[in-house]
């Protein structure tokens, strides 16, 4: 796909999406250095916010589980979120310890087992409005025996995974450099090995020549360097620091773009702050 420019000072960044579904992405950032691609994975992984559930009434649980165990387990259900809509608490208007609708979305469970055993989802989980509820509904909370019974109201709120996991939007995100492969075509005698060895099938031979396809998959082992008989070796694998392929697994919470964006004005808003408070210090 086309690559995005972003011009800053004399910097130029160019991202471009190499891969992209419902839930993950993977994207290659040109013109950057480790410290920033590290700032935007910590960001993306502690500072954009999601829904999560952070407390939960139970006003009857008769099932196995006791309820700080029932409670933890719904805890960790990840939320569909809408971050338009509603405020982080610390910065809601209301200012209340039990929230408003700009802050607090509320759902209820309530399930009961008559003659068979009944296994409850998180798609019974009813929420008071259709933007926030389960990613899946098929995530199992507890199986109950007949006669077993649980009520309870749950609340949601957006919170920071710098406070808990269950508020990271990101179920994996990670980094590597941009592979860069180079065979001498005069000292390589075509023989093979590194094929051979390649883990990730990067390097293929055609005719009377080795030549490399998807190179986004290498994980810069090296070992097609190490197996290579030549003298001094007919293949080299080094890497560009100056451009990472990334890899964001969202947990359904956001898609994936948005946690990006997300990262890069959080980011923004941080550099801002960070440039003031050193302006202020030198007056």
């Amino acid at each position: 796909m086309k690559g995005i420019q972003i011009l800053k000072g004399q910097t130029i960044m160019e991202i471009q999406i190499l891969e992209k579904n419902d839930t993950s992405m993977r994207l290659l950032i040109q013109g950057v250095d480790v410290p920033f691609a590290n700032a935007l994975r910590r960001i993306m992984l502690s500072e954009v916010p999601s829904m999560a559930i952070d407390d939960i009434v139970i006003i009857e649980n008769s099932s196995v589980l006791h309820d700080e165990i029932l409670a933890h387990r719904i805890g960790l259900i990840p939320l569909k979120t809408d971050l338009t809509s509603y405020n982080l608490p610390e910065i809601c208007p209301c200012k209340s310890e039990f929230g408003c609708n700009l802050c607090r979305v509320t759902l209820t469970l309530e399930v009961e087992a008559n003659e068979n055993t009944k296994t409850i989802y998180s798609g019974n989980l009813q929420s008071e409005t259709p933007d926030i509820k389960p990613v899946s509904d098929g995530i199992v909370i507890v199986k109950l025996a007949p006669e077993q019974k649980i009520r309870l109201e749950a609340y949601a709120r957006l919170g920071k995974g710098k406070k808990h996991a269950k508020w990271q939007p990101v179920s994996m995100c990670a980094y590597k450099f941009m592979p860069q492969i180079k065979i001498n075509t005069r000292r390589c005698d075509a023989c093979g090995k590194c094929v051979e060895t390649c883990p990730k099938k990067i390097l293929v031979k055609i005719d009377k020549r080795i030549e490399t396809r998807n190179i986004y998959e290498c994980t810069l082992c090296q070992d097609c360097m190490d197996i290579c008989p030549q003298n001094p070796k007919a293949i080299e694998v080094a890497w560009d620091k100056t451009a990472f392929i990334f890899n964001i697994e969202s947990t359904g919470a956001l898609a994936p773009e948005q946690i990006l964006l997300e990262a890069v004005n959080i980011f923004d808003k941080k550099s801002e702050e960070f440039c003031n408070q050193m302006t202020v210090k030198e007056q």
